[in-house]
């Protein structure tokens, strides 16, 4: 597709190892995967991005959300520029920012990642040791670690645990079953569902309608390329489309859209406040985004294409032809599939991004620790969306629809998170 080719440029593999090795200064293990600069609000954001990349995509884009907020809670208590997200955080006069910014990331992170927190201290002792001593860095501190244990609480009872399991009553065409790799359990992320969102009302806000039928002809259509191009062994699939979908595979919702906006900051003039602002609101989007894809899923319980073509001749459609060997060339998630989560939280992050920064003219890089030497490079938003779409379908593990249908209820997340959420007082 065009916009989406793949240029492993020696220049681009350069500047990728050169922020990795930068980044193993603090967490030999990870990556970051763009330079902060000297913007501890962007330097604490690719601390973020590596300390959380052990967990579930899902954890891992709350603990984002949670951590930004509170970096952005601390540095806006000390500036006064935009709308508070809890509104009970203050700061003596003067008082650091920086200090404020790297105090409440810090905190945040330590205490949801806590075998991360000796790497996290060093990281806070080498952020601090450039702002010079006195009483606003000290002052700067104890607003950081005021915003971080606020929100910690606020969050304490959010649903994110205990872990609930899902087992579906019937067996009947269409309907989501347990695949290779499910626990005994069942379907993981049940009550994801019911996780209490960031920057919308609820999570059933923006519930997708409901998916085609199964004897419609947009189901066959979306059916059969998957069919055709989604497999393990699929012969249709292009060498690049089986590279994006493992990038995305590795690559979450989190992991991506972080990266993409400190290289969108780079050398923009963004103001410490602001960079805290804009990641606070993606991370937000991108939380909600998840947490709004699984209400839906668990609403709509619909089939995954390994079930679904596997069975090809029960769905009463006679223009799906089975597969009962198909397997897909990406692992299946062990939940429904309608909509996609990665659309839903990756149209959300888009469309806050769009917002501080357009659509298009970026040069921007992607790529993940554990592929080795795959270096994707995009000029516009767009085409990382698109390319997570197709990573879904040529991974065999989404329909076309799914992803339509994430991407419609991310942009009306990411749409509702801007306009509703840390405003600057002329947009009140």
């Amino acid at each position: 597709m065009a916009g989406n080719r793949k240029r492993k440029e020696s220049i681009m593999i350069a500047r990728v190892l050169s922020i990795a090795l930068v980044a193993t200064l603090f967490f030999p293990a990870g990556s970051a995967r763009a330079d902060a600069g000297s913007d501890v609000v962007l330097q604490w954001n690719a601390i973020m991005e590596t300390t959380v990349s052990g967990q579930n995509p899902f954890a891992q884009a709350r603990i984002a959300a949670i951590t930004q907020l509170a970096a952005f809670e601390a540095v806006n208590a000390t500036t006064g520029q935009f709308d508070p997200y809890l509104g009970s955080i203050s700061a003596a006069p003067g008082a650091s920012p920086e200090a404020a910014a790297v105090s409440a990331a810090h905190d945040v992170l330590a205490n949801y990642v806590p075998l991360a927190a000796t790497a996290l201290d060093a990281a806070a002792t080498a952020s601090l040791a450039a702002i010079p001593d006195g009483q606003s860095k000290q002052d700067g501190i104890a607003v950081g670690a005021d915003a971080a244990a606020a929100l910690i609480a606020l969050r304490s009872t959010d649903g994110s645990s205990p872990a609930q399991f899902f087992q579906p009553a019937f067996a009947d065409p269409g309907v989501w079953q347990p695949t290779p790799g499910c626990p005994p359990a069942g379907g993981i992320l049940f009550h994801w569902q019911n996780v209490t969102p960031f920057g919308i009302q609820s999570n059933a806000q923006f519930r997708s309608a409901p998916p085609p039928a199964l004897s419609s002809a947009e189901y066959a259509r979306d059916y059969n390329e998957v069919l055709r191009v989604g497999g393990v062994d699929s012969a249709g699939r292009p060498a690049d489309r089986a590279d994006v979908a493992r990038l995305f595979a590795a690559l979450s919702a989190a992991g991506a859209w972080n990266s993409v906006a400190r290289q969108l900051a780079e050398g923009t003039g963004t103001s410490l406040t602001e960079n805290a602002r804009i990641l606070a609101l993606l991370n937000m989007a991108i939380s909600d985004g998840l947490t709004s894809s699984m209400e839906t899923k668990y609403q709509s319980v619909f089939w995954r294409p390994e079930t679904a073509i596997r069975a090809g001749d029960s769905d009463g459609n006679p223009g799906t032809i089975r597969d009962a060997d198909f397997a897909p060339l990406i692992t299946t998630p062990c939940f429904p599939g309608y909509p996609s989560a990665h659309a839903s939280a990756s149209y959300a992050a888009r469309a806050i991004l769009v917002r501080f920064w357009g659509g298009g003219g970026h040069s921007l890089v992607l790529s993940h620790p554990a592929l080795a030497g795959m270096v994707f490079s995009y000029t516009s938003l767009k085409q990382i969306t698109d390319d997570i779409d197709d990573a879904r379908v040529y991974g065999g593990i989404h329909f076309r629809f799914d992803q339509e249908a994430g991407a419609k209820q991310g942009r009306k997340i990411g749409q509702y998170v801007y306009t509703h959420n840390l405003l600057a007082d002329d947009q009140n």
